[in-house]
Protein backbone atom coordinates (compact mmCIF):
# COMPACT_ATOMS: atom_id res chain seq x y z
CA UNK A 1 0.00 0.00 0.00
CA UNK A 2 1.13 3.53 -0.80
CA UNK A 3 0.73 6.16 1.91
CA UNK A 4 1.58 9.85 1.78
CA UNK A 5 2.34 11.47 5.12
CA UNK A 6 1.80 15.22 4.77
CA UNK A 7 2.61 17.99 7.27
CA UNK A 8 3.11 21.74 7.34
CA UNK A 9 6.88 21.29 7.04
CA UNK A 10 9.29 18.48 6.13
CA UNK A 11 12.77 18.45 7.68
CA UNK A 12 14.62 15.82 5.63
CA UNK A 13 17.67 15.89 7.93
CA UNK A 14 21.40 15.67 7.15
CA UNK A 15 21.55 19.37 6.33
CA UNK A 16 18.89 19.23 3.61
CA UNK A 17 16.68 22.30 3.23
CA UNK A 18 13.22 22.26 4.86
CA UNK A 19 10.28 21.71 2.51
CA UNK A 20 7.14 23.75 3.28
CA UNK A 21 4.03 21.64 2.79
CA UNK A 22 6.32 18.65 2.50
CA UNK A 23 5.43 14.98 2.51
CA UNK A 24 6.87 11.48 2.55
CA UNK A 25 5.59 8.75 0.24
CA UNK A 26 5.84 5.32 1.87
CA UNK A 27 5.68 2.09 -0.10
CA UNK A 28 5.69 -0.97 2.13
CA UNK A 29 8.48 -0.42 4.63
CA UNK A 30 10.55 2.06 2.62
CA UNK A 31 10.54 5.69 1.51
CA UNK A 32 9.53 5.89 -2.14
CA UNK A 33 9.83 9.69 -2.39
CA UNK A 34 9.92 12.86 -0.32
CA UNK A 35 9.20 16.44 -1.31
CA UNK A 36 6.32 18.88 -1.85
CA UNK A 37 2.95 17.25 -1.19
CA UNK A 38 1.43 18.48 -4.46
CA UNK A 39 4.12 16.72 -6.50
CA UNK A 40 3.82 13.43 -4.62
CA UNK A 41 0.01 13.47 -4.74
CA UNK A 42 0.01 14.20 -8.48
CA UNK A 43 2.45 11.38 -9.15
CA UNK A 44 0.57 8.87 -6.98
CA UNK A 45 -3.09 9.96 -6.95
CA UNK A 46 -4.33 6.63 -5.52
CA UNK A 47 -2.12 6.78 -2.42
CA UNK A 48 -3.76 7.03 0.98
CA UNK A 49 -3.04 10.38 2.64
CA UNK A 50 -2.36 10.97 6.33
CA UNK A 51 -2.29 14.63 7.32
CA UNK A 52 -0.38 15.77 10.39
CA UNK A 53 0.20 19.07 12.17
CA UNK A 54 3.68 20.51 12.50
CA UNK A 55 6.93 18.98 11.27
CA UNK A 56 7.94 15.63 9.78
CA UNK A 57 11.52 14.68 10.70
CA UNK A 58 13.66 11.55 10.49
CA UNK A 59 13.05 9.27 13.45
CA UNK A 60 15.24 9.81 16.49
CA UNK A 61 18.15 7.74 17.76
CA UNK A 62 18.20 7.52 21.56
CA UNK A 63 21.77 7.02 22.85
CA UNK A 64 20.57 5.78 26.26
CA UNK A 65 19.31 2.32 25.34
CA UNK A 66 20.78 0.35 28.28
CA UNK A 67 20.23 3.15 30.79
CA UNK A 68 16.54 3.54 29.99
CA UNK A 69 15.61 -0.06 29.30
CA UNK A 70 17.65 -2.25 31.64
CA UNK A 71 18.94 0.09 34.33
CA UNK A 72 15.55 1.61 35.09
CA UNK A 73 12.18 0.14 35.97
CA UNK A 74 9.09 1.56 34.30
CA UNK A 75 6.16 0.98 36.66
CA UNK A 76 2.99 -0.67 35.48
CA UNK A 77 0.06 1.80 35.64
CA UNK A 78 -1.46 -0.49 38.28
CA UNK A 79 1.60 0.20 40.45
CA UNK A 80 1.31 3.98 40.19
CA UNK A 81 -0.15 4.34 43.68
CA UNK A 82 2.83 2.52 45.21
CA UNK A 83 5.70 3.31 42.83
CA UNK A 84 4.60 6.42 40.96
CA UNK A 85 4.77 6.82 37.20
CA UNK A 86 8.39 7.81 36.58
CA UNK A 87 11.26 5.35 35.94
CA UNK A 88 12.92 3.98 39.07
CA UNK A 89 16.72 3.77 39.30
CA UNK A 90 19.40 3.41 41.95
CA UNK A 91 18.22 2.38 45.41
CA UNK A 92 14.57 2.44 44.37
CA UNK A 93 15.32 -0.07 41.62
CA UNK A 94 17.50 -2.20 43.89
CA UNK A 95 14.63 -2.51 46.36
CA UNK A 96 12.43 -4.24 43.76
CA UNK A 97 12.33 -7.97 43.09
CA UNK A 98 13.19 -8.00 39.41
CA UNK A 99 12.53 -11.22 37.50
CA UNK A 100 13.12 -11.71 33.79
CA UNK A 101 9.38 -11.39 33.20
CA UNK A 102 9.26 -8.11 35.12
CA UNK A 103 12.27 -6.76 33.19
CA UNK A 104 10.58 -7.65 29.92
CA UNK A 105 7.33 -5.92 30.87
CA UNK A 106 9.25 -2.86 32.05
CA UNK A 107 11.21 -2.74 28.81
CA UNK A 108 8.03 -2.94 26.74
CA UNK A 109 6.64 0.07 28.60
CA UNK A 110 9.95 1.88 28.18
CA UNK A 111 9.94 1.17 24.44
CA UNK A 112 6.41 2.53 24.15
CA UNK A 113 7.53 5.69 25.89
CA UNK A 114 10.43 5.98 23.42
CA UNK A 115 8.08 5.60 20.47
CA UNK A 116 5.89 8.31 21.96
CA UNK A 117 8.94 10.63 21.81
CA UNK A 118 9.73 9.87 18.15
CA UNK A 119 12.49 7.32 18.77
CA UNK A 120 13.05 4.62 16.14
CA UNK A 121 16.50 3.36 17.20
CA UNK A 122 18.65 3.05 20.31
CA UNK A 123 22.39 3.04 20.76
CA UNK A 124 24.00 0.64 23.21
CA UNK A 125 22.86 -2.96 22.96
CA UNK A 126 21.05 -4.22 26.08
CA UNK A 127 22.37 -7.45 27.60
CA UNK A 128 19.28 -8.86 29.29
CA UNK A 129 17.48 -11.34 27.06
CA UNK A 130 14.03 -10.12 28.12
CA UNK A 131 14.96 -6.54 27.24
CA UNK A 132 16.48 -7.52 23.90
CA UNK A 133 13.32 -9.43 23.08
CA UNK A 134 11.14 -6.41 23.87
CA UNK A 135 13.28 -4.19 21.64
CA UNK A 136 13.25 -6.72 18.79
CA UNK A 137 9.48 -7.24 18.97
CA UNK A 138 8.92 -3.50 18.70
CA UNK A 139 11.24 -3.29 15.69
CA UNK A 140 13.52 -0.62 17.18
CA UNK A 141 16.91 -0.39 15.54
CA UNK A 142 19.93 -1.15 17.75
CA UNK A 143 23.30 0.46 17.08
CA UNK A 144 26.70 -0.17 18.64
CA UNK A 145 27.90 2.40 21.16
CA UNK A 146 31.61 2.93 21.75
CA UNK A 147 31.47 5.52 24.54
CA UNK A 148 28.93 6.38 27.20
CA UNK A 149 26.87 9.44 26.20
CA UNK A 150 26.70 12.46 28.48
CA UNK A 151 23.83 12.28 30.93
CA UNK A 152 21.39 12.32 32.34
CA UNK A 153 19.47 9.72 30.33
CA UNK A 154 16.27 11.10 28.83
CA UNK A 155 13.41 10.20 26.50
CA UNK A 156 13.24 13.80 25.22
CA UNK A 157 16.25 14.16 22.93
CA UNK A 158 15.45 17.79 22.13
CA UNK A 159 15.67 18.86 25.77
CA UNK A 160 18.70 20.01 27.72
CA UNK A 161 20.35 22.10 25.03
CA UNK A 162 21.29 19.16 22.80
CA UNK A 163 21.66 20.02 19.08
CA UNK A 164 18.36 18.95 17.54
CA UNK A 165 19.81 17.64 14.29
CA UNK A 166 22.15 15.26 16.15
CA UNK A 167 19.14 13.25 17.31
CA UNK A 168 17.99 12.41 13.78
CA UNK A 169 18.76 9.04 12.23
CA UNK A 170 20.50 8.78 8.86
CA UNK A 171 20.20 8.80 5.87
CA UNK A 172 17.91 11.80 5.23
CA UNK A 173 14.26 11.28 4.35
CA UNK A 174 15.00 12.44 0.81
CA UNK A 175 17.02 9.24 0.35
CA UNK A 176 14.65 6.90 -1.47
CA UNK A 177 14.78 3.25 -0.52
CA UNK A 178 15.69 3.93 3.11
CA UNK A 179 13.49 2.44 5.80
CA UNK A 180 10.43 4.62 6.40
CA UNK A 181 11.43 5.60 9.95
CA UNK A 182 10.25 9.09 10.84
CA UNK A 183 8.32 11.13 13.38
CA UNK A 184 5.93 14.06 13.41
CA UNK A 185 6.08 16.83 16.02
CA UNK A 186 3.27 19.34 16.55
CA UNK A 187 5.42 22.46 16.86
CA UNK A 188 5.03 25.91 15.25
CA UNK A 189 6.35 26.15 11.68
CA UNK A 190 6.33 29.91 11.19
CA UNK A 191 9.94 30.37 12.34
CA UNK A 192 13.09 28.30 12.82
CA UNK A 193 11.88 24.68 13.07
CA UNK A 194 15.00 23.55 14.91
CA UNK A 195 14.45 26.25 17.54
CA UNK A 196 10.80 25.25 17.80
CA UNK A 197 11.72 21.59 18.38
CA UNK A 198 14.28 22.58 21.01
CA UNK A 199 11.78 24.84 22.77
CA UNK A 200 8.79 22.51 22.78
CA UNK A 201 10.60 19.17 22.97
CA UNK A 202 9.98 15.65 21.75
CA UNK A 203 6.93 15.44 24.03
CA UNK A 204 5.12 17.10 21.11
CA UNK A 205 5.39 13.91 19.05
CA UNK A 206 2.03 13.11 17.48
CA UNK A 207 3.11 10.17 15.30
CA UNK A 208 6.00 7.76 14.91
CA UNK A 209 6.42 5.57 11.83
CA UNK A 210 8.78 2.61 12.01
CA UNK A 211 9.54 0.63 8.84
CA UNK A 212 6.36 2.05 7.34
CA UNK A 213 4.17 1.10 10.32
CA UNK A 214 2.37 3.71 12.39
CA UNK A 215 3.58 2.57 15.80
CA UNK A 216 2.56 5.63 17.79
CA UNK A 217 -0.25 8.10 17.34
CA UNK A 218 -1.21 10.62 19.97
CA UNK A 219 -4.88 10.48 20.82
Amino acid sequence: MLTIHHAELLLPGAGREPVPGGAVLVEGRTVAAAGPYEELAAARPTARVRRWPGVITPGLRNPYGPELLERAYHPDPREAGELGTEPLTGEALAALEMTDARWGASARRGVQRMLAHGTVAVAGEPRRHAVLEAVARAGLGVEERFTDPPGPPTFDLFAGGRPVAEAFTLPPLSHTGRDADFAVFAVPTDGDPYAALAEHGAVTCVATVLAGRLVHRRR
